[in-house]
């Protein structure tokens, strides 16, 4: 009988686990990326590599799993206490708050503006490194960083915040902000009957009577997106007698008391689980004005730009670890008897993958060092104007397809909540929509070559050197076709947009002197690309491609 039920027993274990790949966790996301690396010293940052070594072993550990714990346990809304007081306060899992610490003491909101030379791009790669593994806790650092160039518009208003909201402490404490160790700032735009019209916004601003030159006013109104709705204040649009104007809306009035800011309810959201957005009521919420009256869209959009190379940014780091996930899965896993990366259709589709990695990091770094640069340099400015909204639209929107296809690479385990690639996928549509969605993008762009003609002269001259480039001179001659006919401009501005997108790239990494340079030329510019990834010609360099953009993680940390 004993016999019996041995041989049973043995004949039943049949769950074996074989052919799985070990994790990638645990690991350096900044000594793994020898792109990440390159870029870096390229675009100015050498001196801040100690400091994204030291975020980079953070990043791929601790941040990677406070990622999974903060969206697993969303925020909360209590808009009563137990008494029936109004409160209005967003409650976090422990996890959230840790993030926001290591991100904010890491120098993510206050680093670009030290003055230091490549601070801004070392800041960028700092975000780049934080938002692959958690992109939710980026939307109010975004929007503080953001916050300062507005600001400055009024010196006394910035000489209150900017110290604050530079400081390298998070302090998430619910209390008006001067008793604070640090602020940070949210915004408030949109409104269900304008969207991204915000000159359609209804929300009145009324002056209130006091003793500093007339900038106080009390707001009335509904703001249908506010993100990060435990933020100290956050800059606002609201109609006064002389039009659409900007104001900052403290959580707390200057006596202390709790401002007017009425949290409706939470958004319930796609992605992005661990950031709080909300629709809130300004009922008489106390306010200052920052701007001249009537100007409101001129103020804010210095924080909009800001925001919109953070939404670049953002999407480059998804398509980053998307890629690196559907790398070292295929590097490990076999099938038909052989490793995943060497079959022929496989290695197609890891390097297109790879190669518009590549080139979505560069743009990123290329237009923060421009926005560096543009501070004193006016051909710097003239491009960032064009290359921001082309960045924003192309990047932002390339991530939903480029995170789709790396997660078919890891099969159904791409599919499962268990692994990091879903959760990609489902932050990846946010920075396309948000700060203006693809049409928005669109428009601007040719808004800013048929507003100035010096924007279009300077990013010719800017690209002549690089003509050789295939395909390059033939893509920009029709960009410039569609741009001169102005009857039908607007209705081709997509497709003006995303030549220019694949030219400045192309352009990028040519001046980069990346290996893929001539590759991403010949397949984005003088060859229409396959409607889907993994649609290159064979070539003999595509094991080259796969091989630069592989996360090599041989010192993984213990």
């Amino acid at each position: 009988m004993s016999d019996h039920i041995t041989s049973a027993t043995q004949a039943c274990k049949t769950h074996q686990v074989r052919n799985q790949p070990a994790p990638l966790e645990n690991y350096n996301a900044f000594s793994s990326d020898s792109v990440l690396q390159d870029a870096v010293m390229l675009y100015g940052a050498g001196a801040f590599k100690k400091r994204l070594l030291s975020y980079g072993e953070i990043a791929g550990s601790e941040i990677l799993e406070l990622g999974f714990q903060a969206n697993e346990h969303p925020p909360v809304l209590r808009t009563h206490d137990r008494y029936g007081h109004r409160i209005d306060r967003v409650e976090f899992h422990p996890a959230y708050h840790r993030l926001m610490s290591l991100g904010i003491e890491h120098g993510l909101v206050n680093l670009t503006w030290s003055g230091q030379a490549g601070a801004r791009v070392a800041r960028s790669a700092l975000m780049y490194l934080h938002n692959q593994f958690e992109a939710g806790t980026m939307c109010p650092i975004t929007m503080t960083h953001a916050a300062v160039p507005a600001l400055r518009i009024d010196t006394d208003l910035a000489a209150d915040w900017e110290p604050l909201i530079r400081s390298n402490q998070y302090d998430p404490e619910f209390a008006p902000w001067r008793e604070k160790k640090g602020l940070t700032v949210g915004m408030a735009m949109t409104e269900k009957q304008g969207g991204s019209d915000v000159r359609a916004n209804s929300t009145r601003a009324q002056p209130l009577d006091s003793t500093d030159a007339g900038q106080a006013y009390t707001l009335v109104g509904h703001k249908w997106f506010c993100s990060a709705p435990m933020s100290d204040a956050f800059l606002s649009l609201a109609q006064t007698d002389s039009g659409l104007s900007c104001f900052l809306v403290p959580r707390f009035r200057p006596d202390g008391s709790l401002n007017a800011i009425r949290i409706q309810r939470l958004k319930s959201k796609l992605g992005n689980r661990s950031n709080a957005s909300s629709e809130i009521e300004y009922d008489q919420a106390w306010a200052r004005r920052l701007g001249q009256p009537g100007r409101g869209v001129a103020t804010i959009i210095r924080m909009v730009a800001e925001t919109r190379l953070d939404c670049a940014i953002g999407s480059a780091a998804l398509i980053r670890q998307a890629v690196a996930q559907a790398l070292d899965h295929c590097r490990q896993r076999k099938a038909f008897e052989q490793p995943l990366i060497e079959q022929p259709l496989m290695k197609n589709v890891l390097a297109d993958l790879a190669i518009e990695s590549e080139a979505a990091l560069h743009f990123s770094l290329y237009l923060a060092r421009l926005f560096e640069q543009s501070e004193h340099d006016q051909t710097s400015a003239l491009i960032a104007r064009i290359a921001t909204p082309i960045a924003k639209y192309w990047v932002c929107k390339r991530a939903v397809a480029v995170i789709n296809e790396a997660q078919e690479c890891l099969g159904g385990a791409g599919y499962v909540e268990e692994f990091i690639v879903p959760r990609l996928y489902r932050e990846a549509p946010v920075n396309a929509i948000w700060e203006g969605s693809g049409n928005i993008q669109c428009l601007d762009v040719l808004r800013a070559v048929t507003r100035d003609s010096q924007v279009l002269d300077a990013l010719s001259d800017w690209l002549r050197p690089h003509c050789a480039l295939p395909g390059l001179s033939n893509r920009l001659d029709r960009a410039r076709r569609l741009i001169g006919a102005s009857a039908t401009a607007a209705a081709n501005s997509r497709r003006i947009t995303e030549d220019l997108a694949l030219i400045i790239q192309a352009a990028i990494l040519a001046e980069a002197n990346s290996p893929i340079a001539d590759l991403f030329a010949a397949t984005r510019l003088e060859h229409p690309h396959g409607y889907f990834l993994g649609a290159l010609p064979a070539h003999d360099e595509l094991s080259a491609v796969v091989e630069r953009a592989m996360p090599h993680t041989n010192n993984k940390i213990r």
